[in-house]
């Protein structure tokens, strides 16, 4: 700690013998460093904050999406100092008096920009504030950026919904030439097609009703050969004709005229001469017939006489007959509309993903023009409301301020910023000073130093007239220091003096 508090002692005393080195580094640093604080320019700020509101009472069905609302609403802060917006602002200003060529509006807009700030702030407010070399042209520019964004946000809207309706009515009829031309190649590909595309009525389901309608015809063939067979061979043990005998010679001319009535009323009721039961009646009447004319009349003789089940065992036999070649046909048919089927089989894997391509691609401008119809329609709507209501309403909370006091830069701060280093500079160059020369402060380095011991240490003495220069230079010290504040001083009054003008 000792050791400590002889180094500042040091330290000091080495500072305090070179002070007027001090002090001149010290008026040098703040003289130059007060020049380059008052060649600073002032800015004036002038601030302003705005309600950007939307109508939240209109649906999401009329095109106002609360959240898209909040997008453009965000997006304020970007394109409200846009290149455009503020060429418009330094035009509408006392900023675009002075300026002859595009180059200098470039430079008047990127030095506008530079000192604009647009912050966005919570439940739709914005704070907008500018910085110019005076507190007018401040307010103006401030004022000015508000009418442009009103101005922008009112008539930009309804450019922008009127482009964008153009637009979409040229793509749509695009679309709705591209939709009716996918439609007609569709339509003439399927008539070109008919029956080997995907569907009802197509190929493989026309295979497959085949197969299965094959498979029950297989079946009642078999069923209807069976029965025949077995009605065959039912017919082969029945016999065509039954032993009669005669009853008083009356028996056959009673028999015949039944025979004769039963055919009367067969032919009464439509049938005709090939009916298998006209035709068995027939040979009855004929049998009756030869066996009347040639038979004696004695009372034991017989006849032979057309046996009925027979007759019906032949009828059911024709029947069945008719219904086995009636399913051999239509079995013959339907396999030679399969062989005809599987031909064309072969072809329709091609057809089908053909047809689905060209069905798919007129699915997608279909869904294109439905979504492109959809679209205008909301934007058409949207902009029917923005122009009939307020869709967006400006509201300004705080009007542009007027302030006479600069925002930057803050000389009071900066002036004794420059007092605080020049006085730093002075005492650090002269302790800077003190390290580079070779003298020993005191005897303890000295000895340290060199190694030996050092015996002792004399005083400086001075005389009557030496302690009487001493005390002028002091005194010449003391007031070229309070001279440094003083200026200081000075200069903090020159500038609040000049602040109160201003205002």
């Amino acid at each position: 700690m000792n050791s400590f508090y002889d180094e500042f002692r040091i330290a000091v005393h080495s500072v305090w013998n070179r002070r007027w080195l001090a002090l001149g580094v010290a008026w040098g640093v703040c003289i130059l460093g007060w020049l380059v604080v008052a060649l600073i320019p002032n800015k004036y700020e002038s601030k302003a904050q705005i309600q950007v509101r939307t109508q939240s009472m209109l649906s999401s069905q009329a095109g106002f999406d609360p959240q898209m609302q909040r997008r453009d609403i965000q997006q304020l802060a970007q394109t409200l100092i846009s290149s455009a917006n503020l060429a418009k602002v330094v035009r509408g200003t006392d900023l675009g008096s002075t300026i002859a060529t595009d180059q200098e509006l470039a430079g008047k807009i990127e030095g506008l920009r530079a000192n604009i700030e647009v912050k966005a702030e919570q439940d739709d407010f914005f704070a907008i504030s500018a910085k110019q070399p005076s507190g007018k042209l401040a307010r103006d520019v401030v004022q000015k950026l508000i009418d442009v964004a009103e101005e922008d946000n009112l008539a930009g809207d309804r450019k922008e919904t009127s482009q964008t309706l153009r637009f979409l009515d040229t793509q749509i009829e695009a679309r709705q030439k591209e939709l009716a031309e996918a439609e007609a190649k569709r339509v003439a590909y399927e008539t070109q097609n008919l029956g080997l595309l995907p569907g009802v009525g197509s190929v493989s389901q026309r295979m497959e009703a085949s197969r299965a309608e094959l498979s029950q015809i297989d079946s009642q063939l078999i069923q209807a050969r069976s029965a025949l067979a077995a009605l065959n061979g039912q017919l082969a043990g029945t016999p065509a004709t039954l032993n009669t005998p005669s009853m008083g010679g009356g028996g056959a001319p009673s028999a015949l005229g039944q025979a004769q009535g039963e055919l009367a009323s067969m032919r009464a009721r439509g049938f005709t001469d090939s009916h298998p039961d006209v035709v068995t009646v027939k040979n009855q009447i004929a049998a009756l017939r030869s066996a009347g004319g040639g038979g004696g009349s004695s009372g034991g003789s017989s006849y032979r006489t057309p046996n009925p089940a027979y007759s019906s065992l032949q009828s059911m036999q024709a029947e069945r007959g008719a219904a086995v070649a009636a399913l051999q046909a239509r079995k013959s048919a339907l396999q030679s509309d399969m062989a005809q089927l599987a031909a064309k089989q072969t072809a329709e894997p091609g057809i089908a993903a053909e047809y689905q391509r060209i069905n798919r691609d007129y699915e997608v401008l279909k869904a294109q023009y439905d979504k492109l119809v959809l679209e205008r329609d909301q934007i058409r709507l949207r902009g029917q409301a923005e122009t009939q209501t307020d869709a967006v309403q400006f509201r300004v909370v705080k009007e542009p301020s007027l302030s006479s006091v600069p925002a930057a830069p803050n000389r009071p701060l900066l002036l004794a910023a420059v007092l605080i280093a020049g006085i730093g500079a002075g005492i650090g160059s002269a302790f800077a000073l003190g390290h580079l020369q070779t003298n020993f402060p005191t005897a303890a380095k000295l000895e340290r130093a060199s190694g030996l011991p050092v015996i002792g240490s004399i005083s400086q003495m001075l005389t009557g007239e030496q302690r009487v220069e001493r005390k002028q230079k002091m005194k010449l010290f003391y007031g070229a220091s309070g001279g440094l504040v003083a200026v200081w001083a000075m200069l903090l009054v020159a500038e609040f003096i000049q602040r109160g003008l201003t205002a």
